[in-house]
């Protein structure tokens, strides 16, 4: 039931891999980077292998093993191993499905139109070293490339500068509010003061109008005193 396969650094037998056989016949993904393997001639058959990874290896040739072992590749990486020339890929026409092949560090990758060749020699490939044939990069190879984080944080600043405005708008209102309150506050007070005002210049005017007798006899009574004709008065008694 093993789907999957990693076998990295594992150091093979004289360039043979012990212990892989056809009983990992639901294998779809193989990792075998840098065990010293001289070929693949000893990959058992895996029908169901999609992915094979053998970069850092000392392959120089014999991939026509590939076709017949494992059929539905659609990935894969030979980086840094012994290809040299162009030919030496050409039974990799045999696997129509494979979409994806890396050649990294090969000495392959020197020749003079390089990736002109192999795309012509294998037309059912869609991505070489990463690259599609109009250099465009595969999706998942960088996702980073692909500008989703900038859009995400450029929504997020977007988000961000209303829930700003929005706090402005509100203080500004709250201000305006605050304003308009003292506003009405310092409107009362003035005229409760004028109308204080006026009740003290009635009753002036109201004293102006009495006789200047009345007017200092009234001014006593408010006080408490008795008038000094009175208290005369009251002597001759």
């Amino acid at each position: 039931q093993v789907k999957e396969l990693v076998l990295d650094n594992c150091r093979s037998d004289d360039g043979k891999i012990v212990g892989l056989s056809s009983d990992f016949e639901n294998l779809e993904f193989l990792s075998m980077i840098n065990i010293n393997l001289l070929s693949v001639s000893n990959l058992p058959k895996l029908n169901k292998l999609r992915k094979l990874e053998l970069s850092d290896n000392r392959i120089s040739g014999g991939l026509e093993v590939l076709a017949e072992r494992t059929p539905n590749l659609t990935h894969l990486n030979l980086s840094g191993n012994k290809i040299k020339d162009i030919n030496t890929l050409e039974p990799l026409k045999k696997l129509p499905n494979l979409h994806s092949l890396d050649l990294f560090n090969c000495e392959v990758t020197m020749l003079i139109n390089y990736r002109e060749s192999v795309f012509t020699l294998l037309p059912q490939l869609t991505y070489l070293d990463g690259f599609d044939a109009d250099d465009q990069e595969a999706p998942d190879s960088d996702p980073e490339a692909d500008g989703d984080g900038l859009e995400d944080e450029y929504e997020n600043g977007e988000e961000e500068d209303d829930l700003d405005e929005e706090v402005i708008d509100d203080e500004e209102d709250e201000d305006d509010d605050l304003e308009g309150e003292e506003e009405e506050d310092g409107v009362d007070d003035e005229e409760e003061d004028e109308e204080e005002d006026g009740e003290d210049d009635e009753e002036d005017e109201a004293d102006d109008d009495l006789p200047r007798g009345e007017k200092r006899k009234r001014n006593l009574e408010d006080e408490g005193e008795e008038d000094p004709e009175d208290e005369e008065d009251d002597e001759d008694d």
